[in-house]
């Protein structure tokens, strides 16, 4: 009988050690290494061949250029974050909450992918508990093959005779291999379990769909290089008492990172947002102080967002900043620019912002909105109707240009805003639009033209 090795795995990065120790040596962490018992076998899992061919030794000149083949799901949303669809033989992790609406988004892409056979592998859920929700979303295909199983060996078997072409599993967390002695969810089972499926991608070319549960800290849980073996990560994000959740791109081998998917939580299931600018801005019947939208973009998709601000007299000696979707140290930079560069006393003023929709921007062309949210609560005059912003505030007070201004331009538009407000030093042909375009070069001028 084989003899067992011992290995001391650190359950935040994944490290091994010699021995156990309180502090890991990589990472830092306290308490995080555990002991796990390894032992692998020489049996071959039952898709693998024996591979007797001689490693290719390519100049980078003479590699053929090919283009990656996409299996387009028809979920707008989520080929967007793809950047076009599927690749085939690559590896998708998806990380999200408990109950944000993961595996209901991958059975719904699975349920309507039409004469393709897909594998949707759970290791949390029975096969009627899947069939409610499939009921529930609405099934549109036939090609669907449900199983419940956690051991590795067992799914590649059922893969090899059902030869899908799309492997989802439900999650990575719940697999075992009978290579390794640990529990599931052990770093060593969620290295081994997924070291397995990759090569099961790369040798059948049929892409692999994992999903991971998440730590209390939002990292997805497990070791770190669990996020560098696959080829995409993707992050679905919301709040359970908002209905919309974005999912977004951590990493992505095969397009752009910068890209968002934006959906509605219904009954139903995960309906698409295909124009996030009118669920993201609330109607109003009276024109209201503090708020003011902004253009912004995410990858290359525009949208306008609405900034809500509200300026008050702080109550404690320490006056409050708070904020909810944007970054509270810019908040703090844009107050001192205020403060400094137009004279205005907020030292004194609680100054809280929020984003609405649920939603977390990062684009630095929302500053000129948020000046002007907080300049109309600190005045109590609503800004005029139908006016919008988009540009960069710099430490000196002046409005800076910002990227791809024609596209913020073609939003505002297409929604009825009558006037849009950016730099002056964004070279930009106003003729070209019917939407009126306001040049603005500091602070002073916003101000101006506005109260």
């Amino acid at each position: 009988m084989a003899k067992s090795k011992t290995i001391y795995y650190c359950q935040n990065c994944g490290a091994q050690h010699a021995t156990w120790m309180g502090k890991c040596s990589q990472c830092g962490e306290w308490n995080t290494i555990v002991e796990e018992v390894v032992e692998k076998n020489a049996k071959k899992t039952p898709w693998q061949e024996d591979n007797t061919k001689k490693p290719v030794l390519f100049n980078i000149k003479d590699i053929p250029e090919t283009s990656e083949t996409r299996i387009i799901t028809h979920n707008d949303e989520l080929d967007r974050v793809l950047g076009g669809g599927i690749v085939l033989g690559s590896v998708i992790l998806l990380g999200g909450e408990p109950g944000i609406g993961k595996s209901t988004l991958l059975l719904q892409v699975a349920l309507s992918l039409k004469h393709l056979k897909v594998l949707y592998v759970s290791g949390e859920e029975s096969a009627s508990q899947i069939k409610l929700r499939a009921e529930r979303i609405g099934i549109e295909t036939e090609d669907c093959y449900i199983l419940t199983e956690t051991q590795t060996q067992k799914i590649f078997k059922q893969a090899k005779s059902i030869q899908p072409q799309i492997l989802i599993i439900d999650s990575i967390q719940t697999l075992q291999s009978e290579y390794v002695e640990s529990s599931p969810g052990s770093v060593s089972q969620i290295r081994e379990c997924t070291s397995e499926l990759i090569k099961f991608a790369k040798t059948t070319n049929v892409p692999v769909i994992l999903v991971g549960h998440i730590t209390k800290e939002g990292s997805i849980a497990g070791p770190k290089i669990l996020e560098h073996m696959v080829d995409v990560v993707l992050q679905f994000e919301g709040e359970r008492n908002h209905l919309y959740r974005l999912l977004r791109s951590q990493k992505n081998r095969f397009g752009s990172t910068a890209e968002l998917g934006i959906y509605e939580m219904q009954g139903s299931g995960l309906r698409e947002v295909s124009n996030p600018s009118e669920v993201l801005i609330s109607p109003k019947d009276t024109p209201l102080s503090g708020n003011a939208i902004a253009a912004t973009l995410e990858g290359i998709r525009p949208m306008l967002i609405e900034i809500q601000a509200l300026v008050s007299t702080a109550v404690y000696g320490t006056p409050q900043r708070s904020t909810t979707g944007f970054d509270i140290k810019r908040l703090n930079m844009l107050l001192a620019v205020l403060e400094k560069r137009a004279g205005f006393q907020l030292g004194s003023k609680d100054v809280f912002l929020n984003i609405t929709g649920g939603i977390r921007v990062d684009d630095p062309a929302i500053d000129l909105a948020v000046l002007c949210a907080i300049l109309s609560s600190y005045e109590n005059e609503p800004l005029p109707d139908n006016c919008c912003f988009a540009g960069e505030i710099g430490l000196s007070g002046e409005v800076r240009p910002v990227n791809r201004i024609e596209k913020r331009i073609i939003e505002a538009e297409k929604l009825g805003y009558d006037v849009i407000f950016i730099s002056k030093h964004n070279k930009v042909k106003t003729s070209n639009f019917q939407i009126r375009v306001e040049m603005l070069g500091t602070v002073g001028d916003l101000y101006r033209m506005l109260f």
